[in-house]
């Protein structure tokens, strides 16, 4: 091995070794170790967004992706990895989930990073929890962040076992009544708009975007679909009248008959906007409002 000049080794080596020679100190570093690796997202735009972040980072080996979390605890299973940056919502098998069953099955517990598009409660709680967490879209210094904490997590072997039990159990706690009332961020213009969950009117999705109509703002959100935006807020509040269209039906002004036994919905807001309610739909309006 070839023999260094007399100073510490850099915080990128992961280890160290030292050799005295002729009553001198030479510090001589070891092979960079990598940290394997897996990625788990339904997106496959995410995926791929996220691994080429990642080749950015040259002690990061990704060693495979998975779309859903089944497939993350099998993935898991199989390469026993460092480090995993799993998303948070997915179909069946949410984040969540997946931790449970590795929990469950006794698998070796890699560490976690958790990838979401809420920027509420759920940021708080990683943080207390001390498991790392990146917002989408993602950002290539966050991402690196969450990597230099990995990192410290993985050389000190520090298990985040009890970190995620710790996690899993405080979201799947209900919120008090009092003091944790939901607040959206609504982008209007040049401003950043905090709302409150109760003073949405309706959310409408159009070209991948969702656009929050409050009591007193209006503007892009940052949640990504309408189930996500839906599982934010008052599930016996708000209802997914049309699958482009979330209502709160405190603010439904009017229900006005349409086209072939169809309804509209007049709400509460300025423009008194018509909200379509899909034909899936009709029979669950006519339970809210005894019709």
């Amino acid at each position: 091995m070839s023999e260094l000049k007399l100073r510490p080794p850099s915080a990128n080596s992961r280890r160290f070794l030292a050799r005295k020679a002729k009553g001198r100190i030479y510090w001589q570093t070891a092979p960079l170790m990598a940290i394997n690796t897996v990625i788990v997202d339904d997106e496959r735009p995410a995926r791929d967004e996220l691994a080429y972040l990642l080749k950015g980072f040259p002690d990061v080996n990704v060693v495979a992706q998975g779309k859903n979390g089944l497939e993350a605890v099998a993935l898991i299973k199989e390469h026993d990895p460092d480090l995993v940056f799993l998303d948070v919502q997915m179909p069946g098998l949410d984040g969540f989930g997946v931790i449970k069953k590795l929990v469950e099955r006794k698998l070796r517990m890699p560490q976690i990073v958790f990838a979401t598009a809420y920027d509420n409660y759920a940021i708080q709680a990683f943080d207390v929890s001390a498991v790392d967490y990146v917002l989408k879209p993602f950002d290539k210094a966050r991402i690196g962040k969450a990597i230099q904490r990995a990192k410290k997590m993985v050389d000190a072997n520090a298990s985040p076992v009890e970190r995620l039990e710790n996690l899993v159990t405080q979201l799947a706690s209900p919120p008090t009544k009092a003091g944790q009332a939901v607040k959206l961020l609504v982008k209007s213009q040049s401003r950043l708009i905090l709302v409150d969950g109760e003073d949405v009117i309706y959310a409408t999705i159009q070209d991948g975007t969702i656009t929050i109509f409050a009591r007193e703002a209006e503007g892009a959100s940052n949640y990504r679909t309408i189930e996500e935006l839906a599982a934010a807020l008052d599930s016996e509040t708000f209802w997914r009248a049309h699958r482009s269209y979330l209502v709160n039906i405190n603010h439904i002004k009017e229900v006005v008959p349409w086209f072939k036994s169809s309804y509209m919905l007049k709400m509460s807001d300025k423009r008194a906007s018509e909200i379509p309610v899909s034909r899936a739909q009709t029979r669950r309006l006519r339970e809210l409002f005894k019709m």
